[in-house]
Parts: structure tokens; sequence; C-alpha cells
């Protein structure tokens, strides 16, 4: 089902192979793309060969990822926060255009069939809970031992950039109340974007964030501590409660966080 909502766009199923089900009588499950180019594959071999050496797309295949699996319900969780993150991708692209809603309907039968709904992601509950509360837009990252962080936007961050900063603090064992990038050093960026760049928002991505926080370390102790903890954050799981720009997006990626969006515009939200 993992398989089926990362490529829900290709419209790719699970089905039982016929052919193998015919040549041996045992049920085997393959991809419809190979059981539909089978008989080419076969008619290709017969050609060259005179015959074909395989009586079914499962003979053709050589899959042992079931022998390296160790703890089957780790593996099933991992298959379930994988069609959650698939099923807001497809949200978000729905949301804007690039996507049709039978995508989108596609992935929300794979949530029924394995069960979950979109509140089963931590990261989700932690982020809306936290814009509940707050009246702003908000984040939240789960870290790979459980702890959750969340974080909403302010007037020198956005939501994602500041849930980003938080997480990096709770990761070095600094203070969240503590400043790592002191306002006064903030305001220089914000001119530049506002001024000479023509963005509307003087808000710091978290690309800009970070490049302000590596300034900073070359005089605050603790922001040099924070950086080297960045790597801290690989493998968490984050959620934000509105739709990104692509800069915050890549950061997230680059630094190996899972993260999702609600289908959600800022400008949407009446808060």
């Amino acid at each position: 089902m993992a398989y089926e909502a990362a490529t829900a766009d290709l419209d790719d199923v699970n089905m039982i192979d016929p052919f193998h089900l015919e040549a041996y009588q045992k049920t085997t499950i393959n991809y419809n793309r190979d059981v539909e180019i089978f008989p080419v594959l076969s008619a290709i071999f017969e050609g060259i060969m005179g015959k074909c050496p395989y009586k079914s797309p499962t003979d053709m295949g050589v899959n042992m990822v079931g022998f390296a699996i160790s703890d089957d319900e780790v593996c099933r969780e991992a298959a379930k926060q994988e069609i959650l993150r698939r099923y807001y991708r497809t949200a978000c692209d729905v949301k804007k255009g690039d996507a049709p809603k039978a995508e989108l309907y596609k992935q929300e039968l794979l949530l029924k069939q394995a069960g979950i709904t979109p509140t089963d992601r931590k990261a989700v509950t932690a982020a809306l809970q936290r814009q509940a509360l707050t009246g702003h837009p908000a984040g939240a990252i789960e870290l790979r031992d459980g702890r959750m962080i969340t974080g909403r936007t302010s007037d020198l961050f956005g939501a994602v950039a500041a849930t980003l900063m938080n997480a990096i603090k709770e990761c070095a064992g600094i203070d969240h109340e503590e400043k790592l990038v002191s306002a006064a050093s903030l305001e220089p960026i914000q001119e530049l974007k506002t001024r000479y760049l023509g963005s509307r928002n003087p808000r710091l991505h978290s690309d800009e964030m970070l490049i302000a926080l590596s300034s900073s370390a070359a005089g605050n102790d603790h922001a040099r501590l924070a950086l080297e903890h960045i790597s801290d954050l690989r493998g968490a799981e984050a959620h934000s409660t509105v739709i990104l720009s692509t800069v915050d997006e890549n950061v997230y990626r680059k630094l190996g966080i899972h993260l999702t969006c609600s289908p959600v515009y800022e400008k949407e939200l009446n808060l």
C-alpha cells in the first residue's frame, strides 16, 4: 500500500499475478505494469531464444526484502507513515492545482485500507494544537526519540523556521527562551528582503534563519553549539499547518526531516 501511495500519480496497483497462478497454482502479488507487459517480453524471448525461460513476471523478479524484515510491526508503522506523507503531499498538490482530484481519492482509499486517518501522524496533532492555542500558523517536529517540538509564526520567523530553531535548541540542550540570534541582527536581513528584493513578507524562511544562526556562531558559543546539533534532526517527522514555500520545503528535505503540510494557504486561515 505504501508503494501504491508513492505511485498514485502513475495509477499503479498491486495485483495477483495471473500468469504465476496459472503456471504454478500459487497466488503471488506483482505490479500491474509488470503483468501488463509480460506477454510482450515473453514474445521477445521467444523470438530471440525460441522459448521464454519465464512463466510469469514473478519468475523474473528477485525480491529478497521480506527476508530482511526482523520486526514486522516497525515496518508496518513505517509504511503507514509513508502513506500519510504521500496523502498530505497529494492533498497539497491538488490544492495548488498540480494534481487531479482522482489522485487524492486514491490516497484517501489507501488510508481507509490501511486503517489510518490523517491525524495518525503525531506532528499533525501537535501543530494543529499549537495553532489553535496561539492563533497563528504553527509547525511541529517529532524527534527520533519521540520528543515533540512546536513553533509558531512570529514577527521574525515563519512557523517552520521558528519550529526548526526550537528543535535545534532542544537537541543542543539550550533553553528555548534564549535568543541565539538578536533581533537587531535580523532587521537588516528583513529590510533587504522587503526594500530591495521585493518581498512582502519580512519574516525569515528556514534557510535565512540558519544563515543568521551561522553568522551569530562567530561570537556566540551557544549558537555554535546549536549548529553542531543540526544533524540530530535527520529522520525527524514534521508538519506545518499551512502550505509552505519551496524554500522551506527544500531546507527540511536537505536536513533529512520528513515534512508534511496541511492543504491550506495561510491567507485562508481565519485565526
